[in-house]
């Protein structure tokens, strides 16, 4: 059995190609695969409210039973696009939910799991805005909160991602940064880090004992995801088999 990690894939509508991919992928899973691990932002915008104003995703959460149903254990870690993930995922998907990183034993080796919006330490403003809107009292008032403003805050959100992005990129040096974040793990004795947020997909070897760096990339755009064998982790593309423009494609590529 193997275990699937997947990060970012930002899904707004059945329609796009990557979400049309996702179900494919999801679908493949079925029966070889022991625990999916989603590292946060699967969605473009996800809040747990009890009368599930997201429609669109219904696609996609009726994948993830399918999962459930045939064994496939689930875990999420809430992103910066998806948090206070509500009923749906904890007790319809019986998901086990991380609002932060975690050390978790998969296959007997200890790694660090983060969705990793919070491993860039200088980003002292988007810090703040995510213990704005993590934190449990806004948790708990969501319940009270009427559908428009989740389009608001969506809508806001989407905003400063899309005006902050490239200009991040230029001022902080993202790979170095997932570096140093994972020789601090390796120094408290983790056997690996596995994280999303970066859109950087890339795995590394750090010495001088054993320890993997695994960045995911994305689902959004390059179809990017984790896979762990055997105790060994390795960065995957989803390759479909027949053109973009068909509603058939599958199959991944292990390379």
């Amino acid at each position: 059995m193997r275990t699937i990690f997947l990060a970012d894939a930002h899904l707004k509508a059945p329609t796009d190609r990557n979400y049309r991919l996702l179900l494919h992928f999801l679908d493949s899973l079925k029966g070889n695969t022991e625990t999916l691990f989603i590292m946060g932002d699967l969605f473009d915008f996800w809040l747990g409210f009890p009368s599930h104003p997201f429609r669109q995703y219904d696609p996609v959460l009726e994948a993830l039973l399918d999962l459930t149903r045939n064994g496939c254990r689930i875990v999420y870690f809430e992103g910066n696009h998806d948090f206070h993930l509500g009923t749906i995922f904890s007790k319809h998907l019986a998901a086990e939910i991380h609002r932060g990183p975690a050390v978790v034993t998969v296959q007997g080796k200890r790694l660090l799991l983060c969705h990793g919006d919070q491993i860039n330490r200088a980003d002292h403003g988007y810090r703040l805005l995510r213990f704005l809107l993590h934190n449990r009292l806004v948790a708990s008032a969501v319940r009270h909160f009427p559908p428009s403003l989740a389009l608001k805050v969506k809508d806001r959100l989407q905003h400063t991602s899309r005006a902050g992005y490239q200009a991040k990129q230029n001022r902080w040096n993202y790979r170095e940064i997932i570096r140093a974040f994972a020789r601090s793990a390796q120094q408290q004795g983790y056997d690996g880090l596995v994280t999303g947020h970066f859109h950087l997909a890339f795995r590394e070897e750090l010495p001088p004992q054993p320890f993997t760096v695994l960045s995911l990339g994305d689902w959004m755009e390059q179809l990017a995801y984790g896979e762990m064998r055997n105790g060994e982790l390795q960065l995957r593309i989803y390759r479909p088999k027949l053109p973009s423009s068909a509603h058939g494609p599958q199959g991944p590529d292990n390379t």
